[in-house]
């Protein structure tokens, strides 16, 4: 056995804890958010039971704006193709099936049509996920 560096004559330091063994604080996460479909619900509470902070964006009672979906889209980045959703009436009405639209044309119609929107869809920081299945929005973490 190694003589500990008080019996060796040493002096004795007591190291302090490393600054990534503190606790970090949870960081906070945008949450576009329909309360009616179960999918974002489940993104929702496995958040809260994560402890991570949620700032909500009920998006049908307060659509975001084209500036913020277009940042939306930047962030989602590939992922951003899979933003509308195909199953809802206002896909079919304006025949969207097939088109390749650009991200002006996607911002403009998620603004006019937030039912479009797809859901849930999570930010934190510089990272997005469209969170299907729900625990994707772990992913960003």
């Amino acid at each position: 056995m190694l003589p500990s560096p008080l019996q060796s004559g040493g002096r004795a330091t007591i190291a302090s804890p490393a600054a990534n063994d503190r606790p970090q604080p949870m960081p906070t996460v945008t949450l576009y958010h329909n309360p009616r479909c179960s999918k974002s619900r489940t993104a929702l509470q496995l958040l809260n039971e994560h402890g991570v902070n949620v700032n909500v964006i009920k998006y049908l009672e307060t659509p975001p704006g084209e500036a913020e979906l277009l940042k939306l889209l930047d962030l989602l980045g590939k992922e951003a193709a899979n933003v509308l959703r195909t199953g809802e009436a206002e896909f079919r009405e304006l025949a969207l099936e097939g088109r390749d639209l650009q991200r002006a044309e996607t911002a403009t119609l998620l603004n006019t049509y937030p039912r479009l929107l797809q859901r849930p869809i999570a930010v934190c920081g510089t990272n997005a996920v469209i969170g299907r299945p729900p625990e994707r929005v772990l992913e960003i973490l």
